[in-house]
């Protein structure tokens, strides 16, 4: 049994908030690039190098890439031979994000219930999953989730008999029915299967993929490339002004589901994709 203290788990969600916040993934930068190279839009490439251009100012300068610093979500693999020290990892996590939020001088948005509207103050409570893995290993990932793409994202129980050209239809007609609002050009995670709640809970935790790997599984790595394909000939472009790239990447999750269901979620990152992953 291995120990962990639960104050280095505090640390490193403080730090996770402030790095995710500040610097964007190599990954998904270099998908920008790729885009910026892709696109004919002379609007949008002009979004792609302000997006370039706003992500090296908030890196050298430790300040976040975006106004929306969003919910702090985090998928959580705890060891099954790690034991916690001095605490609960609860406490911790939420404890980190008051730190993180305080320090990195980032915006805390949430509100203590969508009917009694006041702020917490301190951005918590954070939005945590966790997973239970073999071993004595900790691995925290965090997704920035700001409010305007995930306004955006949306969940439907389609038949069997309905199938993957529905599934494929809903996913194209919820980006078309974003369009500006989430922020384009989209990082998109498509959950599929389980119950209701385990789609979203999919297409969320697909979002932390790097940027554009795909699916181990031949079938999903395809519909992946067919979704991204249908998802650009939208037109819809960056910032929503037009152009080939509406979306940078589509991973897709998959999970066993019932005989009688079909569940698909789709849920949408912006153009200020923020996850970072540390491993105690």
């Amino acid at each position: 049994m291995r120990e962990i203290l639960i104050d280095a788990v505090t640390q490193a969600v403080r730090d996770l908030c402030i790095d995710a916040n500040t610097r964007l993934p190599e990954d998904h930068l270099s998908a920008l690039r790729r885009a910026l190279d892709e696109e004919e839009s002379p609007l949008g490439r002009e979004v792609i190098e302000r997006l370039l251009e706003n992500a090296e100012v908030a890196r050298e300068e430790c300040i976040a890439f975006c106004q929306d610093t969003g919910y702090a979500v985090f998928f959580v693999e705890v060891g099954t031979e790690v034991r916690f020290v001095r605490g609960e990892i609860a406490e911790a996590i939420d404890e980190g994000v008051r730190r993180g939020y305080e320090d990195g001088y980032l915006r805390k948005s949430i509100v203590r219930s969508p009917v009694e509207r006041t702020n917490t103050g301190d951005n918590t409570p954070a939005i945590v999953y966790y997973d239970l893995v073999p071993g004595d290993g900790l691995k925290i990932t965090m997704l920035v989730k700001g409010a305007g793409c995930d306004n955006m994202s949306a969940l439907k129980m389609l038949t069997p008999a309905e199938g993957v050209p529905a599934m494929k239809r809903f996913v194209v007609e919820t980006i078309e029915k974003a369009g500006p609002n989430a922020s384009p050009p989209l990082t998109v995670g498509v959950g599929i299967g389980g119950p209701f709640e385990k789609a979203a809970q999919l297409a969320k935790k697909a979002l932390t993929r790097t940027s554009g790997e795909p699916n181990p599984d031949p079938e999903l790595a395809q519909l992946e490339r067919d979704l991204l394909e249908e998802i650009n000939a939208t037109g819809i472009g960056p910032a929503g002004y037009g152009g080939k790239v509406t979306a940078l990447a589509v991973h897709v999750e998959s999970f066993p589901t019932h005989i009688a269901a079909f569940p698909v979620a789709v849920n949408l990152d912006c153009h200020s994709h923020r996850t970072s992953s540390v491993e105690l």
